[in-house]
């Protein structure tokens, strides 16, 4: 077993308890499982690896490049608290202003 199948291995079983109850939740036999462990996730069916990678939410182009990585970026937060007299309620106004003017460059 190579490393990256090895750290997949690893992941499945820190997630799912074992391997056995990872391949009943993707409705996939446990020895498809093991020959993908075995051989290599690169010699796998794309079906398969794609039931692997949707179900521990891993990109699988990375995976089969050999990175194990989250399928999506974590979404960053920018909160703006303003306390006190920081602002005048013009310049307030005015950030309110810009906050839906952004918004709109969405549409």
């Amino acid at each position: 077993m190579n490393e990256l199948e090895s750290q997949l291995k690893s992941l499945i079983i820190s997630q799912y308890g074992s391997l056995k109850r990872f391949t009943e939740t993707i409705d996939m036999p446990w020895t498809t499982l093991d020959s993908i462990l075995k051989r290599g996730i690169a010699n796998s069916n794309i079906t398969n690896v794609l039931k692997i990678t949707r179900e521990l939410d891993i990109d699988a182009e990375k995976l089969v490049d050999g990175e194990i990585l989250p399928s999506h970026e974590e979404p960053h937060t920018l909160a703006a608290h303003f306390d006190g007299d920081e602002y005048t309620d013009d310049e307030l106004e005015e950030i309110r202003q810009f906050a839906e003017f952004v918004k709109n460059k969405r549409k």
